[in-house]
């Protein structure tokens, strides 16, 4: 066939392809109608995994599977303001790691709301604000975030989903690398580059801010100043990539937690996380730990942090494979209580193989 042959066939395709994502809405304006009489959420995890393990599954290629979800991420974004709009918060300002990670979560569809640090998406979650909050809880290289990890231990919102996303840092300015006076960048973003910047840049002043997009909206403004942030986030504040890549570790990636008023139901694929302290006798922890481990249940991160009320003691972290309402999670964790001071269950949710 000649090309203006196959490119009249792509647009006959095209034209059917059109009537039947419209044909598909419909239906999704229905069930956006069942939901609101019923006063359920707009957003269901378990059924964003439903449909994306089903593309996998029925797709027979060329197209690889990657290239179809991401179709198929920005269909259920459209779906989702056919339904009702959903607003999410994410640590601001527009450009920041956060913000990227929550577009390709959530697609173009949907209402974004930046906010100035870390509690105020728990704030604006737990206030009913925002529908969705999209928080960094750790990344690869640099470890726990602090200030996610303190607001779960101070505020009731739930754990509905988790993102991995790959993350490369940048060196922004408007001037030459002998020129560069000061850098601005998010506390764990310079955790992550501490190796280059005490080679490249040992004798600059490093100035920690609230996100990588503020760091290079600041430096924007000032004539020998940098940010480390994003790509992204150069284009936005209209700064030139000075060096790229200046991350220690070259696999670096950071996961984002999504929070609600309310968790995920089960699918199969789980996980949990589990916030506990310990009762004041000799072998607590491990006793507790030991439970998990007698129930077959596979824990894959535990962190801790610092009770701010009590000196040396701890509140711990740790995620395990599986739902709340599997029937050993649930066992496991009856028994568990008798060994803590306090125990919550911060949230199911369906695990993330894939990074963004």
């Amino acid at each position: 066939m000649a090309i203006e042959d196959l490119r009249k066939e792509i647009d006959r395709l095209d034209a059917e392809l059109v009537e039947l994502l419209n044909a598909r809405a419909n239906v999704v304006i229905e069930v956006g109608k069942l939901k609101n009489e019923a006063h359920t959420p707009v957003y269901v995890p378990a059924r964003e995994k439903e449909v994306f393990d089903k593309i996998t599954r029925e797709n027979k290629g060329p197209l690889p599977a990657k290239t179809l979800c991401a179709i198929w991420r920005e269909l259920m974004s459209g779906s989702f303001r056919l339904e009702r709009p959903l607003r999410i918060a994410y640590l601001g300002p527009q450009g920041s790691f956060s913000h990227t990670a929550a577009m390709l979560k959530f697609g173009q569809s949907v209402e974004y709301e930046a906010v100035p640090d870390i509690r105020a998406i728990f704030d604006e979650v737990g206030k009913d604000h925002c529908d969705l909050g999209l928080v960094p809880i750790e990344n690869s290289a640099g470890g726990g975030v602090r200030e996610s990890l303190d607001s779960f231990i101070d505020t009731n919102v739930m754990i509905c989903g988790e993102i991995h996303m790959a993350i490369h840092h940048n060196l922004l300015a408007n001037c030459g690398l002998d020129e560069i006076e000061k850098v601005y960048s998010q506390p764990e973003v310079v955790a992550q580059c501490r190796n280059w910047l005490s080679t490249t840049l040992r004798d600059k002043q490093i100035i920690s801010v609230a996100s990588t997009a503020k760091a290079a909206e600041m430096a924007a403004k000032e004539p020998r100043a940098a940010a480390i942030a994003s790509t992204v986030a150069a284009d936005i504040y209209g700064l030139k990539v000075i060096c790229a890549d200046v991350e220690d570790v070259g696999n670096n990636v950071t996961r984002f937690l999504v929070i609600s008023t309310e968790d995920a139901l089960p699918t199969g694929d789980d996980k949990t996380i589990v916030l506990f302290s310990t009762a004041h006798k000799t072998g607590a922890l491990v006793d507790v730990l030991s439970m998990f481990k007698e129930y077959g249940i596979n824990m894959t991160n535990i962190g801790s942090r610092p009770n701010k009320k009590r000196e040396w003691e701890y509140y711990f972290f740790v995620d395990l494979l599986g739902h709340k309402d599997d029937e050993n999670v649930k066992k496991a964790l009856e028994i568990v209580r008798q060994h803590c001071l306090q125990l919550s269950v911060l949230g199911s949710f369906p695990r993330s193989t894939t990074k963004l």
